[in-house]
């Protein structure tokens, strides 16, 4: 990446400027997807160094040799070992090493077709062990940077999201697009305004009368399908969101890949993922397109529904734990890949209209977990820690802890208690062939499907966070805020004092 840098125009802080390009794919092993079409977004990049801490020595140069090396063998096997190895450079591979070089999922021939010329991207669980851990290390090198950096994007297309049910927030709608069609971004540019399709005849929205007050509106109100969102998402600048928690998780739901920074604000319920306040929408913009935004990456998760291919009746007796982890591990022909979703909250497995409890086999890499006897599992990400996981009696969990939070639904056992797994693992849950009853899946409460005895679904870190827009000047407590805000956490009255204890303060 080429920089260069320039004193920050109508500021007193000396601010670092980089001009450069913003790959909103990530590759694995240095490779572009191909799934952004090679499209990069142009943004800038400012570096604010008032808010920077640096070790008093690296601020001032030294000139000093380093002291040469003192040090002495060791009397430890385990040290004497490592550095006989370190010198031959023969080293054996142990069970762990081995297992980091395989794909930690069957890799079946669906896995290689596409409908058209576009190869297709690597889905996480194909990755290796090394890969994955890789990837997942690398989002969350790149989300701390976000976080203490702001990005000067050049909004030119803005795309709305909003409750095409709801007439009020159809009403603020509205008004947002009136606003920037009338308003130009720094280089003078007009805005181009996305609204959804279905706003073209809605009597609320009145888009002929936003046309009738001025001509050129009509070339810059535009309107987006969810086929736009999946094929051209790098169509989009910035996504505003208007509504709650909902409306987000929407948005994640229409850009499966790509994401373009969302700034989401608080219209709905409770809000959790809404951070800006409507009725100061015109600040708020302008200052955001002016002055840049702060992004916190929120990790996603990659689910695939695997389905069983059916057996003739005389193959004999089939095993889930075998097919998964055991000696038919490796057979491709035991499974297929049905549908696979990136999610933002959760992905549960209840027993849907079954009035019997499920049989859930669950697995973690090539470890088989446990078998659980409940109404469900809800697998989490730390951003759906205060949805249905918080619900099921899961814990509270920051969004920046890269960590996938297991929870039994109503458990039929006294010892099951949610467990927090690393972001790394590839976790997979199925139901067995010898259950009772079928399980029902669904993806942060969308897409709900059947998973019949021997169908498993895996579920990984995406290739493919979340960006959302945080407020510049409360971004630290932004969290623990929204806790304490929609949940009262740890709302108490304070324990008083004892009167001796009072009358020794006043002396």
């Amino acid at each position: 990446m080429e920089t260069q840098s320039t004193p920050a125009a109508g500021s007193s802080d000396t601010l670092e400027r980089v001009l450069g390009r913003y790959q909103a794919d990530h590759a694995i092993d240095g490779s572009i997807d191909s799934d952004s079409d090679g499209v990069h977004e142009q943004l800038e990049v400012i570096f604010d160094q008032t808010a920077a801490q640096r070790r008093r020595a690296s601020l001032t140069p030294n000139n000093e040799k380093r002291p040469s090396s003192r040090r002495q063998k060791t009397s430890c096997f385990v040290h004497q070992l490592l550095e006989e190895k370190s010198m031959s450079g023969q080293w054996t591979p142990s069970k762990d090493g081995l297992m980091n070089e395989r794909k930690a999922d069957k890799d079946t021939p669906e896995d290689h077709q596409t409908g058209d010329e576009t190869p297709r991207h690597t889905q996480s669980r194909l990755l290796t062990k090394k890969q994955l851990s890789d990837m997942a290390f690398g989002i969350r090198e790149l989300s701390k940077k976000l976080g203490h950096i702001r990005l000067l994007l050049k909004v030119r297309n803005v795309f709305l999201l909003t409750k095409a049910h709801d007439k009020k927030l159809i009403a603020n709608t509205r008004d947002m697009t009136h606003y920037l069609l009338q308003n130009t971004n720094e280089e003078g540019q007009p805005y181009i305004v996305w609204v959804e399709d279905t706003m073209r005849d809605n009597a609320v929205f009145n888009a002929k009368g936003l046309l009738d007050q001025d001509p050129s509106y009509k070339d810059r109100l535009r309107y987006w399908t969810n086929e736009l969102c999946a094929k051209k998402p790098h169509t989009f600048e910035i996504c505003i969101a208007l509504g709650g928690d909902g409306t987000v998780l929407y948005a994640s739901w229409l850009f499966q890949r790509i994401v373009p920074p969302v700034m989401s604000f608080a219209l709905g319920s409770l809000g959790f993922l809404t951070k800006f306040d409507f009725d100061k929408y015109p600040n708020i913009l302008t200052r955001a397109f002016r002055d840049g935004v702060t992004v916190s990456l929120r990790l996603r998760f990659e689910a695939t529904v695997m389905r069983a291919r059916p057996r003739p009746q005389n193959d004999g007796y089939r095993d889930l734990v075998d097919e998964i982890i055991g000696d038919s591990s490796d057979d491709s022909t035991t499974h297929h890949p049905l549908i696979s979703h990136n999610i933002l909250n959760d992905i549960v497995l209840d027993r849907g209209p079954n009035a019997t409890m499920s049989s859930i086999e669950i697995f973690g890499d090539e470890e088989h977990f446990t078998t659980v006897q409940a109404d469900g599992v809800c697998v989490a990400t730390p951003t759906g820690s205060t949805a249905y996981n918080l619900a099921a009696g899961g814990s509270l969990c920051h969004p920046e802890n890269p960590v996938i939070l297991v929870t039994a639904i109503a458990p039929h056992t006294l010892s099951f208690r949610p467990i927090i797994l690393p972001d790394t693992i590839v976790l997979r849950m199925g139901v067995p062939y010898d259950a009772r009853a079928s399980c029902w899946a669904s993806f942060d409460g969308k897409e709900r499907t059947e998973l019949t005895p021997g169908d498993y679904v895996t579920v990984s870190a995406s290739r493919f966070p979340f960006p959302s827009v945080l407020p510049l000047d409360r971004r630290s407590e932004d969290w623990v805020d929204s806790i304490s805000r929609t949940l009262n956490w740890n709302n108490r009255q304070r324990q008083k004092a004892f009167d001796d204890q009072k009358s020794s303060q006043k002396t």
